[in-house]
């Protein structure tokens, strides 16, 4: 199974949603998602979709890429129109100032385990230096050690704790930062992590789809 990143549309909200259900307890409504995507210079969001084959190559190169983000397409393939293949994982930025700050990132039960999430990890640092953020940061529940993990790899550090964050059982969150994403070390290390997943995605390539893969059923 082929998995690939683009940019979130209107139209993806629905199977979106249905992720996010099956992921965390409190939800957005499709409008907040609408509104997010109607403010490109300040908020990003990215889907990642699943494909049997390699997809073909985008002609469509609007979304700006440097560097290390054109690996992606280059190895997975781009296409104009996607929405035949399924949504298994999305994630979003935001930026404040210099500062990017990820929102959410989640993958589809059925497809956890398959280096999808830190896919779509990537392409929002990739999303975060588009939009010319210097630093990155996030909030990530102190009981989800999975992507505490994830992001110390990608030099995120704890930094802090907002207490009583989660409404849903008052669990605190641990705040999380990364050092300047633009010096030539992060830039190095981002290199090198990158060689690493996409040697383990061409793996995953050669793999079946999962046996349960109905997708309905933050970081967090």
């Amino acid at each position: 199974m082929y998995y690939f990143v683009e940019r979130m549309t209107e139209d993806d909200i629905e199977q979106v949603q249905a992720i996010e259900r099956a992921s965390f307890s409190t939800l957005w409504s499709a409008n907040t998602y609408r509104h997010e995507l109607r403010s490109p210079a300040t908020s990003r969001y990215v889907v990642a979709r699943a494909s049997p084959t390699p997809p073909p190559p985008r002609t469509d190169r609007t979304a700006s890429r440097r560097g290390l983000a054109s690996l992606i397409p280059m190895l997975f393939g781009r296409q104009t129109s996607t929405h035949d293949f399924p949504i298994v994982g999305y994630g979003g930025v935001w930026l404040s100032v210099d500062e990017g700050h990820i929102t959410t990132i989640a993958v589809a039960p059925a497809y956890r385990g398959r280096g999808i999430g830190e896919l779509l990890l990537n392409e929002l640092i990739d999303q975060a230096l588009d939009m010319h953020a210097d630093v990155l940061t996030l909030e990530v529940r102190v009981s989800n050690i999975v992507a505490q993990q994830l992001y110390l790899k990608y030099g995120f550090r704890p930094t802090g704790r907002r207490l009583r964050y989660y409404t849903d059982n008052g669990e605190d969150a641990l705040i999380m930062s990364t050092e300047p994403i633009r010096s030539p070390a992060y830039q190095e290390k981002l290199r090198q992590l990158r060689e690493r997943l996409f040697a383990r995605l061409r793996e995953e390539a050669n793999e079946p789809a999962p046996l349960h893969n109905n997708l309905q059923p933050r970081i967090e």
